[in-house]
């Protein structure tokens, strides 16, 4: 998936945006590592942790050096043509971060032209489109929050 929204980007932020990869799946071969290492310059996250490790820290260092980052809020994508319910680190983020500017984007021909799993996309046709920004508004509650930017996800759906 990150590889179809980085393909949409102009030149000048894929220098500057980076994704969010599960350190044990990406770092799992040296090919994996170091297309996310040095191609794409991921932020790893830990999926299994100790108790006293933040798994938003690396993202927020990554925000705090000036950093845009691409996020799947639903954790990781289904088989399912919508996303999962969205975690609650987008909302740890916005609440951290309120001047970063929080972009939904949906990805259709998703599920054929990147079938989970896969590294290199099929060659069909797809397209990303990116919406207006969001912004956690005052004294809005988590779910509130993280359901409104579901629905702004997918709100960029086109209908067949």
């Amino acid at each position: 998936d990150w590889v179809l929204i980085w393909a949409a980007l102009p030149s000048d932020l894929r220098a500057v945006t980076r994704p969010i990869a599960a350190r044990d799946y990406w770092t799992a071969s040296p090919l994996k590592h170091w297309i996310t290492r040095e191609v794409f310059n991921a932020v790893y996250v830990s999926r299994q942790r100790t108790d006293d490790e933040d798994p938003l820290e690396p993202l927020m260092e990554a925000l705090r050096h000036g950093d845009s980052l691409v996020i799947f809020p639903e954790g990781t994508r289904g088989h399912q043509a919508d996303p999962a319910p969205f975690k609650a680190g987008l909302y740890h983020l916005a609440q951290a971060f309120p001047e970063v500017q929080l972009i939904p984007a949906w990805i259709s021909n998703v599920q054929r032209v990147m079938p989970k799993g896969e590294v290199v996309p099929v060659p069909l046709l797809c397209s990303v489109t990116f919406g207006a920004p969001l912004a956690l508004q005052p004294d809005e509650d988590k779910r509130a929050f993280l359901d409104r930017a579901r629905t702004a996800v997918m709100s960029l759906r086109k209908v067949d």
